[in-house]
Parts: structure tokens; sequence; C-alpha cells
């Protein structure tokens, strides 16, 4: 393993990406590499129009050479379970920092696109589309602030493991293919958790282990947290 088991993949953070979106961000974490754009809309779901509050949605997808194998495009609206799982789960993340009624009736989605992916593309996905959330919701609602607005707080993830009985921070594709337990962690910035997905690969783990992989976990966003509000202060 080339870095300490308590250590996080190089970030780099770069906003306002394409120019075209109002809210757009490359967002590196190691070699994974996905591009979060945010659009804002008054075309909001059926269910929701009249009700005085926006919604906030996610779309998430693999780039046909994100990976060394090609991956086929999404054709006709369809998509694999796994991509279905990760987009609703991206929506759900960002949703839990907003104040939908203080958005008014805005439709926000993110688009998060895998460029490059070498592990923990969903958590990059969070955590890159939080500052696109941030950006647009900003471009249509000037003047909101996080914590004074419609975003309530910060909001990040990241993955946690257990290889041969270490526990591991932020796994690449390496580690996460060798991982006996893997999880993924997404909290905000108020260190309140929103998701937790945690499994044994052919394995189980203790409430020791548990712990640990939580508090490695937290580690880590707290760092990816204060990166964000770096990227936002630039």
């Amino acid at each position: 393993m080339d870095r300490p088991a308590n250590q996080i993949r190089e970030v780099s953070i770069e906003r306002h990406y394409l120019k075209s979106s109002p809210g757009s961000v490359l967002y590196r974490c190691g070699e994974t590499v996905v591009l979060c754009t945010a659009s804002v809309s008054t075309s909001l779901p059926k269910w929701r129009e009249g009700s005085g509050k926006g919604w906030v949605t996610a779309e998430y997808n693999m780039l046909p050479h994100s990976t060394s194998a090609r991956k086929q495009r999404d054709r006709g609206g369809k998509v694999d379970g796994r991509t279905t799982e990760i987009q609703r789960l991206i929506g759900r993340s960002l949703r839990a920092v907003v104040d939908l009624e203080a958005l008014g009736e805005l439709a926000v989605n993110i688009d998060c696109d895998v460029l490059q992916a070498d592990g923990g593309t969903r958590t990059a996905s969070i955590t890159g589309g939080f500052i696109a959330l941030v950006d647009a919701v900003e471009s249509a609602l000037p003047g909101s602030k996080i914590g004074d607005g419609p975003i309530r707080d910060y909001v990040a993830a990241i993955s946690s493991g257990v290889i041969d009985n270490t526990v591991y921070l932020d796994l690449d594709y390496r580690l996460d293919s060798a991982a006996d337990v893997d999880m993924n962690i997404v909290m905000t910035g108020a260190g309140r958790f929103v998701e937790l997905q945690g499994t044994g690969e052919e394995a189980t783990f203790d409430n020791d282990q548990l712990t640990q992989l939580l508090g490695l976990g937290k580690q880590g966003i707290d760092q990816l947290i204060g990166l964000q509000k770096q990227a936002l202060q630039r």
C-alpha cells in the first residue's frame, strides 16, 4: 500500500470548469476524475408543482473509457441497477443539506460524469457535486450563503475499509478490490450522518472495526469539507 492507511488521496477541485453551466466542478481524487455540473430550472416534477418547495436530483454516468474496458453508454433512458442506486444516493445526500422550502419552486439537477474511475466514484460525485450545487443556487438566488439560505450545511462522502484486519481510508480500486469490508460514509459539516453503506465481502466485522471505520471516515470527511471551504472561497 503506497500511502498511510489513514490518509486521503490527493484532491484537486477546479470550479467554473464549463462556461455553459451555473455550477461546474472538475473533481479529482487520486486517479478518479468526475465532472460535476448543475442546472437550475422551474420545471419541477409534476408531484412537486404548486407545493412552494423546490427539488434537487442527480444523474450519474460513467463515460465509455472511464475504465480500462470500454463501458457501454446508457441508451434510451435505460440505466443499470448500479447507476440507479448511485444517482439516488447522490440526490439523497445533497437534499439532506438543502431547505427545499427556502429554495422555492426551483429544480436543481446535478450531473456527475465519471471521466476516469479508480475507486470512490460515488463519494467523489457527492463531494464535488455539492460545490456545483452551491454555485448553481447562488447564481439563481444571489447573496445566498451556506447556512443563510437554501443550503444549510456542507456535505461530503468518503470510503473506508478493512484489509487484512487493518482499517484503511479512501479506497482506490486496488484497495477496494482487496477489501474484506468496505463502507461508504456520507456526513454533514455538523458531523451528522446522512447515509452509511457497509458491506462484508465474504467476511464479517465487529463493533470495534465498525467504530474504526466510522472514526476514520469522519476524519477524512472533515478534511474534505475543509477543502470544499477553501475551493468556495477562491
